[in-house]
């Protein structure tokens, strides 16, 4: 995987924008406004997403390219190197996740105004 094939998959999910909040190097999706994956782009890629903690732990475990968050919470936060020893399939389901998983946080409001956004591009 590289970044552009990451960035694409990123930007077609619904209410997803793009920017450097932080520096030039540190690409960040956010969903509605609210953060759920950044991209390293200094060298070698390293993905942050978001994840349940329980998964994230059994994740470290499987996985030596997969780390606590760097940066972040460690507890909610994972640190992917796309080194290849990730399979890409699980690198867009835990893109996945960690997308939902912000949605799920988000007030009714900005969930109802992500439905919208949604049913537009249907």
């Amino acid at each position: 995987m590289n970044i552009e094939i990451f960035r694409d998959y990123c930007l077609a999910k619904p209410g997803v924008t793009e920017g450097f909040p932080f520096d030039e190097t540190t690409l960040v999706f956010k969903v509605m406004e609210k953060m759920f994956t950044l991209a390293n782009l200094d060298g070698d890629l390293f993905v942050n997403l978001k994840c349940d903690p329980e998964k994230a732990v059994s994740l470290r475990e499987e996985y030596p390219a997969i780390k606590p968050g760097y940066h972040m919470n460690k507890k909610h936060w994972n640190t992917i190197n796309i080194d290849g020893s990730v399979p890409d399939s699980l690198i867009f389901q835990l893109t996945d996740h960690s997308y939902e998983l912000v949605v799920d946080s988000m007030t009714k409001i900005k969930k109802e105004q992500l439905k919208k956004l949604k049913n537009k591009n249907v």
